[in-house]
């Protein structure tokens, strides 16, 4: 097909553009809620958990998060990209291959345990979590095709629905349970609700012809896309969980629960941003991939309004933690671990830029480019991040995550190849007034920490330095951008 020239939008465009702006309300509203209460568990097991607690509680994340590529061999994102509709066929198709390999991955964990070097991290409560998270993997493949079927219609506001109820119960039976002192134990009945409740809701929302089938062509077929993206995952994975599942062993159980808080807490902005924007704009993408002027225009879209979100919240956190940890001194246990979520949390600040554009390539289908890139971060994180752990011990980890980040500028001129977009003009207003809110903050860093009204204030006055600052500077390019929407 050729590219569009004409200059105002199909009907089809239109459709997809509402879409994915309705889309993207949705997944923000949902997040604001489910970050709302996930920031309240955290605080929460902040206080009743120890370090170590978090750190055993980590380990298992990564033996899990490993286990996940295996669940699915890119199936679900092929489905998700096709331009046309998948067949019946296809579809049951995805849901057989989902259920052989997740039954697998529960007789794995089992033969996991046997392993005395993890029955010695892991203990039997470590176990007991482990295994609830692997019988979630056969629940979690029952939501695949109607997952699917709804991002094929864009109908994201229906997929919210069972996203906000399984965050509502496991965080709800969490804390109940952290609370009435089951320690950290409380994460296996947490993670069990969570999954049959988001099966049970998602069933009623979207139903479809279950059934079984299995013809090698057609799976041939599929996975052409599906294994180059399992395997730019499979390479996330070896860079992320794998690496981190080493590192447990060269670390104690302590500087490990101070990296495992330090992390969960720096992905709040990118949970509450970039994951709500890029789970809209791929299958929008995917319906644009074959007019370059409107996804150009939609990746300039939603790199101004990821930035203009993370920005001033990445700022704040790293401007107010410390200081935070010792206005409420229940929390100062935590202080160890600060310098390591300040520079995890400025990392994510290159995630909110390439991620999005990485999305995008994958969209198009230029899985290679994304690969290359995984490949590359892969290399620099086991090269790296060893270096800098035995220079500055576990506060390396984070340090080097940072340093790393900055390679994520190749993902800019991968993408122009393809997409003639403009990169710097769609967040340099935000970004200088970030620098702003940055400035104010640590000028009075040391006033912010002597009690709680004044961390407040300072708070207040942060958040209005931003926003005066980039009125001043971003006044007419805001307005641009929501008229864009409303075309």
């Amino acid at each position: 097909m050729r590219n569009k020239t004409a200059t105002h939008a199909s009907p089809a465009e239109k459709s997809i553009h509402a879409k994915s702006i309705a889309g993207a309300a949705s997944y923000f509203f949902r997040t604001l809620l489910v970050q709302g209460i996930g920031l309240v568990s955290v605080l929460v097991l902040s206080y009743y958990f120890s370090p170590e607690d978090f750190g055993l509680y980590g380990l298992v994340i990564q033996v899990i998060g490993i286990l996940v590529f295996f669940s699915d061999i890119g199936l679900a994102a092929t489905l998700v990209q096709k331009e046309e509709e998948p067949t019946l066929e296809e579809y049951r198709l995805a849901f057989t291959i989902q259920q052989l390999l997740s039954w697998a991955i529960v007789l794995v964990i089992i033969g996991l345990y046997q392993v005395p070097i993890l029955q010695d991290r892991l203990g039997q409560v470590g176990f007991l979590i482990l295994l609830s998270l692997g019988f979630s993997f056969p629940l979690a493949a029952l939501k695949t095709i109607p997952s699917v079927m709804l991002e094929r219609r864009l109908a994201f506001s229906k997929l919210v629905i069972p996203q906000i109820v399984e965050q509502v119960v496991f965080h709800a039976v969490l804390i109940a349970l952290a609370i009435s002192d089951f320690g950290v134990l409380s994460y296996a009945p947490a993670i069990l609700a969570r999954s049959i409740s988001g099966v049970l809701v998602l069933a009623s929302i979207q139903w479809w012809p279950i059934g079984f089938s299995f013809h090698f062509s057609k799976l041939k077929s599929l996975l052409g896309f599906g294994v180059k993206f399992q395997l730019n995952d499979f390479l996330a994975r070896i860079k992320d969980q794998l690496f981190y599942l080493v590192l447990v062993f060269f670390l104690s159980p302590r500087e490990f629960g101070y990296i495992q808080w330090a992390k969960s807490w720096s992905m709040y902005p990118y949970n509450l941003t970039v994951q709500n924007i890029m789970a809209v704009t791929f299958p929008a993408f995917s319906r644009l991939q074959n007019d370059k002027k409107a996804l150009a225009k939609g990746i300039e879209s939603s790199l101004f309004f990821i930035t203009l979100v993370i920005f001033p919240i990445i700022v704040g956190m790293c401007v107010f933690i410390i200081p935070t940890l010792r206005v409420f001194t229940e929390y100062s246990k935590w202080l160890p671990a600060a310098s390591s979520l300040i520079f995890f949390t400025l990392s994510i600040g290159w995630s909110a830029l390439s991620s999005p554009l990485t999305n995008a390539l994958n969209a198009i289908g230029e899985i290679n480019k994304t690969l290359q890139l995984m490949i590359m971060w892969t290399v620099l994180v086991w090269v790296v991040t060893p270096l800098f752990v035995w220079w500055q011990g576990y506060q390396g980890v984070a340090l080097a995550a940072f340093v790393i980040s900055w390679s994520s500028a190749l993902s800019v001129t991968m993408l122009k190849r393809f997409v003639p977009f403009h990169f710097l003009e769609t967040f340099w207003r935000q970004l200088v007034a970030a620098g702003c809110m940055a400035l104010v903050g640590m000028v009075g860093w040391g006033w912010w920490s002597q009690g709680v009204g004044q961390l407040l204030f300072g708070m207040m006055l942060l958040a209005c330095t931003y926003m005066v600052v980039f009125w001043i500077v971003g006044n007419s390019k805001l307005r641009q951008e929501i008229s864009l929407l409303k075309e």
